[in-house]
C-alpha cells in the first residue's frame, strides 16, 4: 500500500523533529521532507508533490495564512494547520479553515502533551489525505431554504445532539444558520483543539439566529442555545428533574478524540432518550457510531449526512453500517428534516 507522503512546514526545529519522529511510528505515513518557512516549502511541494502538508500558522518571512492562500490558488493540497494554544492562534486557525485548510492540530505544550498530539496526528493526516480539495469548497454552498418555525412550547423538552469532524466547521455553519431562535437546546461535538473551539463558537454566534457558546461545566441545555464542547474536554448530558445540563470533564481519548462524539451521544441516550434527535455529519473515523446506535435504541430519532455532501464520508458511514441511522440526507436537507421530526415525532 502506498504511504501517505507528508511535508512538515514549521520554523521550529523542535516541532519539525517531533512531527517527523512521531509520524515515523505510523506504517502508512512517511515524512518526505521538512521546511523551515514557506519559501523552502514552495520548492519542496513542486519537487516532491506531497499528499498532505502540515503548516505552522505563525512563521517569519511569510505567515502560514498568506502561504495557504497562495497554495489554494495555485496548487491546492490538503493542509493541516498547526496552531499554538492561544486565543490568537485559535482565531487564525479558524480563518485558515475558512480559507481552505482541512484540519487543525495544536502544538504540544503544557496543556497538550506530545502523546495527545501523536494520538490525533496520524488520524488527521489520514483524513486530510482523503479530501479532494478542489471539490471541498463546492460541496457546501450557501442555501436559501427556509426551516419551519416552531413555538417554544413544542420544543422545550426536546434536545438535539450533533457530532462532526473533518469538514464539520463549514457543515455546522450550514446547519446552524438555518435554525430559528426558538430551536430546542443543542449540544455539539466538533473535533478541534482548545482555543479553536472558543473562536469557532464566537464565529457561529455572530452568524446564527440562535445563541452559540463554548460550553462550561453546569451550563443548562435550553431552547435557543447551542453548546459547543470545548477542545480537549468531553461533554456529557445530565438531568436533574426536568432540567437538562452538561458536565465538562477530562478523561481518556475515545476513538482518538477528546472531545468525543460517542461520549456525548452515549449520555444523550441515557438521559434524553426519545426526547432527543441525533445528527452525525462529515468526518473521518468511527467516533459517534456506537453512541448513535445507543440513541436510536433508546428511542431517539437519528440522521446521517449523505456521502455526496460529506467532505469525508467516514463517521456517517460507520453509523449507518452499524444500524444506528434512521435517515440519510444531503447536508442542505438536514435542518428541515430535524424540525419535521420535532413536529411529527420519529
Amino acid at each position: 500500500m502506498r504511504k501517505i507522503r507528508v511535508l512538515v512546514v514549521d520554523d521550529s526545529a523542535v516541532v519539525r523533529k517531533v512531527f517527523t519522529e512521531e509520524l515515523a511510528r505510523e506504517k502508512d505515513i512517511e515524512v518526505v521532507a521538512t521546511a523551515p518557512d514557506p519559501y523552502v516549502a514552495r520548492d519542496k511541494i513542486v519537487e516532491l508533490k506531497p499528499d498532505v502538508v502540515t503548516l505552522d500558522i505563525e512563521m517569519p518571512r511569510m505567515d502560514g495564512l498568506t502561504f495557504l492562500r497562495k497554495l489554494m490558488r495555485y496548487m491546492p493540497l490538503p493542509v493541516i494547520i498547526v496552531s499554538s494554544l492561544t486565543p490568537e492562534g485559535g482565531s487564525l486557525a479558524l480563518e485558515a479553515v475558512e480559507t481552505g485548510a482541512v484540519e487543525v492540530i495544536s502544538k504540544p505544550g503544557e496543556a497538550y502533551s506530545v502523546g495527545d498530539m501523536s494520538a490525533q496526528l496520524g488520524e488527521k493526516i489520514r483524513a486530510a489525505a482523503r479530501v479532494d480539495v478542489t471539490r471541498q469548497r463546492r460541496v457546501i454552498a450557501p442555501t436559501r431554504s427556509v426551516v419551519p418555525r416552531l413555538s417554544l412550547s413544542r420544543t422545550t423538552n426536546k434536545l438535539i445532539a450533533i457530532g462532526a469532524s473533518t469538514g464539520g466547521t463549514e457543515a455546522l455553519k450550514e446547519v446552524l444558520t438555518q435554525f430559528p431562535p426558538n430551536s430546542p437546546g443543542i449540544m455539539i461535538v466538533q473535533h478541534m483543539p482548545p482555543k479553536f473551539t472558543t473562536s469557532f463558537a464566537e464565529r457561529l454566534d455572530s452568524l446564527c439566529k440562535i445563541r452559540v457558546k463554548e460550553a462550561e461545566d453546569g451550563d443548562a441545555v435550553v431552547p435557543g442555545t447551542a453548546l459547543l464542547a470545548p477542545g480537549n474536554y468531553h461533554m456529557v448530558l445530565r438531568r436533574s428533574g426536568a432540567r437538562y445540563y452538561v458536565n465538562i470533564k477530562s478523561g481518556p481519548m475515545v476513538c482518538y478524540q477528546r472531545p468525543a462524539v460517542d461520549v456525548l451521544f452515549n449520555s444523550v441516550a441515557a438521559y434524553g432518550g426519545a426526547n432527543a434527535i441525533g445528527v452525525i455529519l462529515t468526518g473521518m473515523g468511527k467516533d459517534g457510531a456506537q453512541g448513535m446506535l445507543k440513541m436510536k435504541q433508546a428511542g431517539a430519532s437519528t440522521i446521517a449526512q449523505d456521502e455526496a455532501s460529506c467532505v469525508v464520508y467516514g463517521m456517517a458511514k460507520e453509523a449507518l453500517d452499524l444500524g444506528g441511522v434512521d435517515r440519510v440526507l444531503p447536508l442542505k436537507e438536514i435542518p428541515a428534516a430535524v424540525f419535521k421530526m420535532l413536529e411529527t415525532g420519529p
